[in-house]
């Protein structure tokens, strides 16, 4: 799969230390999501108050919307120590009880893609969350003995893009599940502003406001566009990011008015052209574009639905008038 600019997933190879400075450390630097956080405050100020950990926590909802960054937060309003891995990284229970026996009181792990964890491993995290002890074996046949072992305090944090996936009694553990919803153009506007501080890069307003409206409601991706903008800024300017600069920026970055990329653009074509608009299924969608049934669903569909550009149906994709109109194509009804 070719990597897009817009994709939130995409990790591209930055400057680390620059990367890690533009991430929020507190709740009143993190834009966005005051739901969730007018939540997380109060569960945090309850915890310290009874000098407790707080509740295992599940975040989940679309890649690029600040779930590791909100973990971050989490442990530093705790006063609390943060280690960091993924599900696929822990691949054995021996992994998993490396982790938890050097974890300390209070201490948070966070596991991102909690989804992926290996099965046999999970059943090893359900009596270590809820009881805080670690079942082990040891040896293997007749001559086996299982050991249980007392763990510290400590909170799970884990992420997820995808809770239909998580098993079930692994998600009844946490105590608190709470959804990341897209950001709102004026929220991502002010995310802008803030790094472009960071970065000791001028921005207009302007320039800002173009950003926001094709950074797909995801501040990861405006993180990523900005920096592409300056570069262009550097090196096309004298270093400002105007409203001109910005939109030959977009233009030779090939996005849109509205954030779509040509991987969009075809997605939505190849539904108008091959099938009159849909509906299509995914399995037949995938075959058609070149690409695989999971990156439709993970990385094209969530943000072409929540723009009202494809309809989910019983018999699959359908886009919609207003991607018809936005698309320059006429709707045979």
């Amino acid at each position: 799969m070719i990597e897009r600019l817009v994709d939130p997933e995409v990790n591209e190879p930055i400057d680390e230390t620059i990367d890690t400075s533009l991430r929020p450390k507190d709740f009143a630097n993190y834009i966005g999501q005051e739901r969730l956080k007018k939540n997380l405050q109060l569960t945090i100020a309850a915890a310290k108050k009874r000098n407790e950990p707080i509740d295992h926590v599940l975040l989940y909802g679309p890649p690029g919307l600040g779930k590791t960054t909100m973990a971050s937060v989490i442990a530093n309003e705790m006063g609390a120590q943060i280690r960091i891995t993924s599900g696929p990284a822990i691949e054995r229970a021996g992994d998993l009880a490396s982790l938890l026996t050097n974890l300390q009181d209070g201490d948070i792990l966070f596991i991102d893609e909690i989804h992926r964890l290996n099965r046999t491993v999970e059943e090893v995290l359900y009596s270590a969350m809820e009881d805080f002890k670690l079942d082990i074996m040891l040896g293997k046949g007749p001559s086996s003995r299982s050991l249980r072992l007392d763990l510290p305090k400590f909170t799970i944090i884990g992420a997820t893009t995808r809770t239909g996936a998580l098993a079930a009694p692994l998600r009844d553990r946490f105590g608190m599940i709470h959804r990341l919803e897209f950001y709102t153009p004026e929220q991502i506007a002010e995310i802008v502003h803030r790094s472009a501080d960071i970065l000791d890069v001028e921005i207009v307003p302007e320039a800002a406001a173009i950003i926001s409206t094709r950074a797909r409601l995801t501040p990861r991706i405006a993180n990523r566009i900005l920096k592409r903008l300056r570069d262009y800024a550097d090196v096309n300017g004298k270093g400002m990011i105007d409203e001109k600069i910005a939109a030959d920026a977009m233009a030779l970055l090939e996005i849109d008015e509205l954030g779509l990329d040509p991987g969009d653009r075809l997605l939505l074509s190849a539904i108008i052209e091959n099938y009159d608009g849909g509906p299509v299924g995914v399995d037949t969608l995938a075959a058609l574009i070149a690409d695989e049934r999971s990156t439709i669903e993970d990385f094209y569909e969530p943000y072409l639905l929540q723009i009202g550009l494809i309809e989910r149906t019983p018999r699959g994709r359908k886009v919609t008038p207003k991607a018809y109109k936005h698309l320059g194509k006429k709707h045979n009804m």
